[in-house]
Order: structure tokens, then sequence, then C-alpha cells
């Protein structure tokens, strides 16, 4: 271990979280915590990202710059009350989402789509509607539709708080295969929250998976005998944990505090890393994952390529998008 290095193991950390504090975490990710309209970098040759970008800009500002007795008498009444941009990975969603959350007047929450979820897990799902309602803005990153339990429930949810008052805005994911075929996602997206479609306006976005920058795989893993030296060249804290035991210690913690526990991360070292044939494992670990992603902890690895982490049955099956988003951001923090 170097001198500018701090070794740490996932596997020892089990964070407490209060309830106001899960609330209060609802923010834009480190990663994201400057960024606005203005820094998002659009490609000239896919022209409906500025499209997104200024109709998101509009939305924002109309919703801002309305007065207290503007929004009470336009609770219940119709016409968007949310926006949902759909688009590949990579195409800056959660960039321009991030960026609308800034721009907004505050109280605002920003998170994932399965954040909210562990939300009204931890809290009681009145509890979490009477926290959020009082929002000006709430932002869902990634509304998942591979789980019909909670796409109700954040129909549900959704539905409450627009009849609040409250603005919604929501991304989500188009699998690569499916683009230039429409609005494949949005139209599930349409379907699922059924009541509330009218209210929504909905937006395209194409291009291609930034991230990559050329990249179609993650890092090669590193030889067992070789992956002490390469932790000693990671600065910063470091955590290094055995795969599977950390694969069986987030079981122990409930994903609402996984945030918590990779905070302040720098790397990750991941020894003997195995395919996951458990599907309950494989969605906690594609939770983790993402929350590395939003710190941008770099990952290295020694046993199987980051790639085949999932099996061809999960990859076929009905969270194939959830698995996929995690293979493109398990590329990008391998190959930093």
């Amino acid at each position: 271990m170097n001198a500018e290095q701090t070794l740490v193991a996932l596997s020892d950390r089990s964070p407490q979280v209060a309830p106001d504090e899960l609330i209060a975490g609802l923010v834009p990710p480190p990663q994201f915590h400057d960024v606005s309209f203005a820094s998002y970098r659009t490609d000239d040759s896919e022209p409906s990202q500025a499209q997104a970008r200024d109709k998101l800009e509009e939305f924002v500002a109309s919703s801002t710059s309305k007065g207290f007795l503007d929004k009470l008498f336009s609770r219940g009444k119709s016409g968007p009350k949310g926006v949902y941009l759909d688009g590949g990975y990579g195409v800056g969603k959660t960039h321009l989402l991030a960026s609308a959350w800034h721009a907004n007047e505050k109280p605002a929450t920003f998170g994932t789509f399965v954040e909210y979820t562990n939300l009204v897990g931890a809290l009681g799902f009145i509890r979490a509607r009477d926290d959020l309602s009082q929002m000006k803005l709430v932002c869902v990153d990634e509304f998942e539709l591979d789980d019909p339990g909670d796409t109700v429930l954040m129909s549900r949810l959704m539905r409450e708080l627009t009849d609040a008052g409250v603005k919604i805005i929501a991304t989500s994911n188009t699998l690569p295969g499916s683009l230039g075929e429409g609005r494949f996602a949005a139209q599930d997206f349409i379907r699922e929250i059924q009541a509330l479609a009218d209210q929504f306006d909905i937006y395209r976005i194409e291009g291609k998976d930034y991230r990559h920058r050329g990249l179609s795989e993650p890092a090669e893993p590193v030889p067992a005998e070789k992956l002490d030296t390469a932790t000693a060249e990671l600065a910063g804290t470091v955590a290094r944990d055995d795969f599977p035991t950390l694969l069986r210690h987030l079981s122990t913690v409930h994903p609402s505090r996984y945030g918590r526990m990779v905070d302040g991360l720098d790397a990750a070292v991941w020894e003997d890393v195995t395919t996951i044939d458990n599907e309950g494992v494989a969605l906690r670990f594609v939770a983790l994952v993402d929350r590395l992603y939003d710190r941008n902890v770099q990952i290295i690895n020694s046993g199987q390529a980051l790639d085949k982490v999932f099996t061809d049955e999960s990859l076929a099956g009905g969270y194939r998008k959830k698995y996929m988003r995690c293979l493109s951001r398990l590329t990008a923090l391998s190959s930093q």
C-alpha cells in the first residue's frame, strides 16, 4: 500500500441511515453536482439532444416562474405536469435531469427509480408520499418497467404527487437494439402510468453512448498474482473485497444504504469475480454498481471479465435493460 492510500473493505461497512437522511440524500450524485443546461454538450448530428435540452429548460422555467396562487389553482387541472426523456444509454439524460434539479426552485429531490422504491420500502408509502409532496420538483432517473409491482407502486406515487401539485421529470433507457424503432420505452411508460400519460410531455434523445468513448468491453481482469501490485498503485481510499464475500454482504445491507456504504471511495478492487447465477444477488449487485457509478469509483478486478458477470439467461430475461445499463457502467468505471 502506498502512503497516499487508505485500504478498506466494503464487506466491513454496514451504515445506518435515519429516515430524514434518506430524503435529504436525494440529490444529484457527485459527478453531476455542478452541471447545467449550458454545460450539456450536444452532438450536432443528433438534433434531438438540443431539442430535449431546450424543452426541459422551458419546462423548468415555466414551473419555477409560477407564484404560489398559480400553483395552488393549477392543481387538478389538465395539462403537462411532467416531462419524460427517452433514449439509449449514455446520451446525457442524467446530465439534463440534474441540470433541471439545479435550475428549479427548492425543495426538490433527485434519485433513481430504485432509490425511490427503496425509500418507500424504508419509510412506508404514506410517509414517503407526504415527504415528497412538499417538493416543488421530483426527478426520477432510470424509470424501470421490468418489475410490475414496483411500476404500479411508482405510478401510484407519481399520481398522488402530481395531484399535490408536484412537478415530475423522469428518464428511462431504450435498449440499444431498439434504437430507431420509435418510442419503444416511451410506449411502455405511457401504458404503465395510465392515468398520468396525458400529463407528461415526452421527448426522445438519440445518440451514441458517450461513456464508452469507442470502448465496447470492460478492461481486462488483472491476473491474480498481479492484483496486489495493481492495488498498491491506486491512490485515495480503496475498497478491496473478495467478490463472493462482497455479494453475500450486500444481502445484509438495505439497498437504500448502498450510497452511504460507498461514500468516500476512490477505487474498488474485486478479487475472484465470478458469474452471478442468482437473480436476487444480481439485482443487488446492479444497485451497488449504480452507486459506484454515481461517485465515479474506478474498478479493477481479478477473475472473470466484468462483462461476464451476468448469465446469458439474465441478459435475455425480463431485467435485461437493468443488466445492460450495468454493463455499460462497468465498462466506463473499469476503463478509467
